[in-house]
């Protein structure tokens, strides 16, 4: 017969404090490490947004790691006491936009996917702008920043490339190739299921690539495969509107920048004309290319589109519909289409129709401080040239916003790493806009 061992009490309490200390320990270390490097947590949320497109009832992987990025910035601060300076820029119309968001989805039922919109289009791309200089203090982090979009130019394209040579057995995650997830299984779509939104992430990050060549910063294999890889990939999405922004953005960069940049502008614009007429030498590709091209449905069905929410704002062109109303109103005026829903494909009428003129004058607001933040503030002031997103850049930047803001002409942007992205670059362009205003004050001073 077995008999139990009498343990002391006070074993017992000591055992169960050695435990609670060690894991207090271990958590401050690992708060620690997060506070020391941020940029490590706003990568991973990066990459989290990356893979959760915002219209599906995905993982909360994304929340999760924003939540905790929001954290580790909020402690970073606090421990750091580091003054926190709300940019003038960009924040009070996005602000009044998220406003306007928030009492929208206050005035209807419940929906999960409503407020996943909500924060893919205004919560995220607002609070990155806000926080993105906080995070990004130091060459080495903005350098960290570069690799990783990098990286993921280099996995889009992988990913279009492999599409378009029909080999979609090996594109991964597999969702992306799932037909009955998101729209346009048929083309190269990536981890956005959506063709437009890849699209225009591959242009965007195509031209912060072509930029490295300015700074000498791409070469050897991974220039080659920006050469094959991109051209390749924005042919693959089969979209008129990104290969329109592709080749205007391309072009414009031939005539108005500086001889780094131009000549592997050149090189890209011979690339894709090679890839363009060997895609025309095989039959299967020539024919899906040509009916791209030549198809017509797609173009009438949108213009009956934006004419009915022409007609839906002047309707009511000061507050806007309300968000119940909308599907009903487009069902009941739309007749030659029969949808299960109907979509805008215009973020610019799609915020007139929902938020009316307020909507309208804030976004036009948010476009103009967009430009504003990369002008060239600082010519007179050191920075360190050859590094990521340094004064060069901004001759970049309007060409980068523009091909966004085309793009919107011919989808919503409810994706939030297209939105992060966009606003990462602006908050870091402003933040260092701040830093040249202190330097000059202080030279002044």
């Amino acid at each position: 017969m077995a008999h139990r061992v009498a343990v002391p009490q006070e074993l017992l309490i000591g055992s169960s404090l050695t435990a609670t200390q060690a894991a207090t320990a271990t958590i401050l270390r690992c708060l620690h490490t997060l506070v020391a490097a941020p940029e490590i947590v706003f990568l991973a949320t990066l990459a989290a947004m990356l893979f959760r497109p915002p219209d599906l009832p995905f993982h909360s992987l994304d929340r999760i790691a924003f939540l905790l990025l929001s954290s580790v910035v909020v402690l970073k601060i606090l421990l750091e006491r580091q003054p926190f300076q709300i940019p003038i820029l960009v924040t009070w119309p996005m602000f009044g936009l998220l406003l306007l968001g928030f009492f929208s989805l206050l005035s209807q039922p419940y929906d999960p996917q409503n407020w996943s919109v909500f924060a893919a289009k205004w919560a995220v791309p607002f609070a990155f702008y806000e926080i993105s200089g906080l995070v990004f203090q130091d060459a080495a982090s903005l350098r960290r920043l570069e690799l990783f979009l990098f990286a993921v130019l280099g996995y889009l394209s992988l990913v279009a490339v492999l599409f378009l040579l029909d080999a979609s057995q090996f594109v991964l995650p597999p969702y992306i190739v799932n037909e009955h997830l998101g729209i346009h299984a048929d083309r190269a779509r990536g981890p956005f299921l959506q063709a437009v939104a890849n699209g225009v992430t591959l242009n965007m990050l195509a031209l912060i690539g072509l930029d490295s060549f300015r700074r000498r910063r791409l070469g050897g294999l991974p220039a080659l495969f920006f050469f094959v890889g991109v051209p390749l990939a924005i042919v693959a999405t089969k979209t008129r509107a990104v290969w329109l922004s592709f080749a205007g953005s391309v072009a414009w960069l031939v005539i108005c920048s500086n001889v780094r940049v131009r000549r592997p502008c050149i090189f890209l614009i011979l690339a894709g004309t090679v890839v363009t007429l060997l895609g025309r030498t095989f039959a299967d590709a020539n024919t899906s290319l040509s009916s791209r091209l030549e198809d017509s449905s797609p173009v009438e069905f949108r213009l009956v589109i934006y004419q009915t929410a022409l007609d839906m704002f002047r309707e009511k062109p000061f507050l806007g519909w309300n968000s119940n109303q909308v599907q009903p109103e487009l069902a009941k005026r739309i007749y030659d289409f029969h949808q299960t829903a109907f979509f805008f494909h215009n973020t610019y009428l799609e915020i007139a129709v929902a938020h009316g003129l307020f909507g309208v004058l804030f976004y036009a607001w948010l476009i103009l401080d967009l430009f504003r933040v990369g002008r060239s503030c600082r010519p007179h002031l050191p920075n360190q040239e050859g590094g990521f997103l340094d004064e060069g850049f901004r001759s970049i930047w309007p060409v980068l916003l523009a091909v966004y803001l085309l793009n919107a002409s011919f989808v919503v942007m409810n994706y939030q790493f297209v939105n992060a992205l966009l606003f990462t670059i602006a908050g870091l362009l402003s933040a260092q806009n701040h830093t040249a205003r202190a330097r000059l004050q202080a030279f002044r001073d």
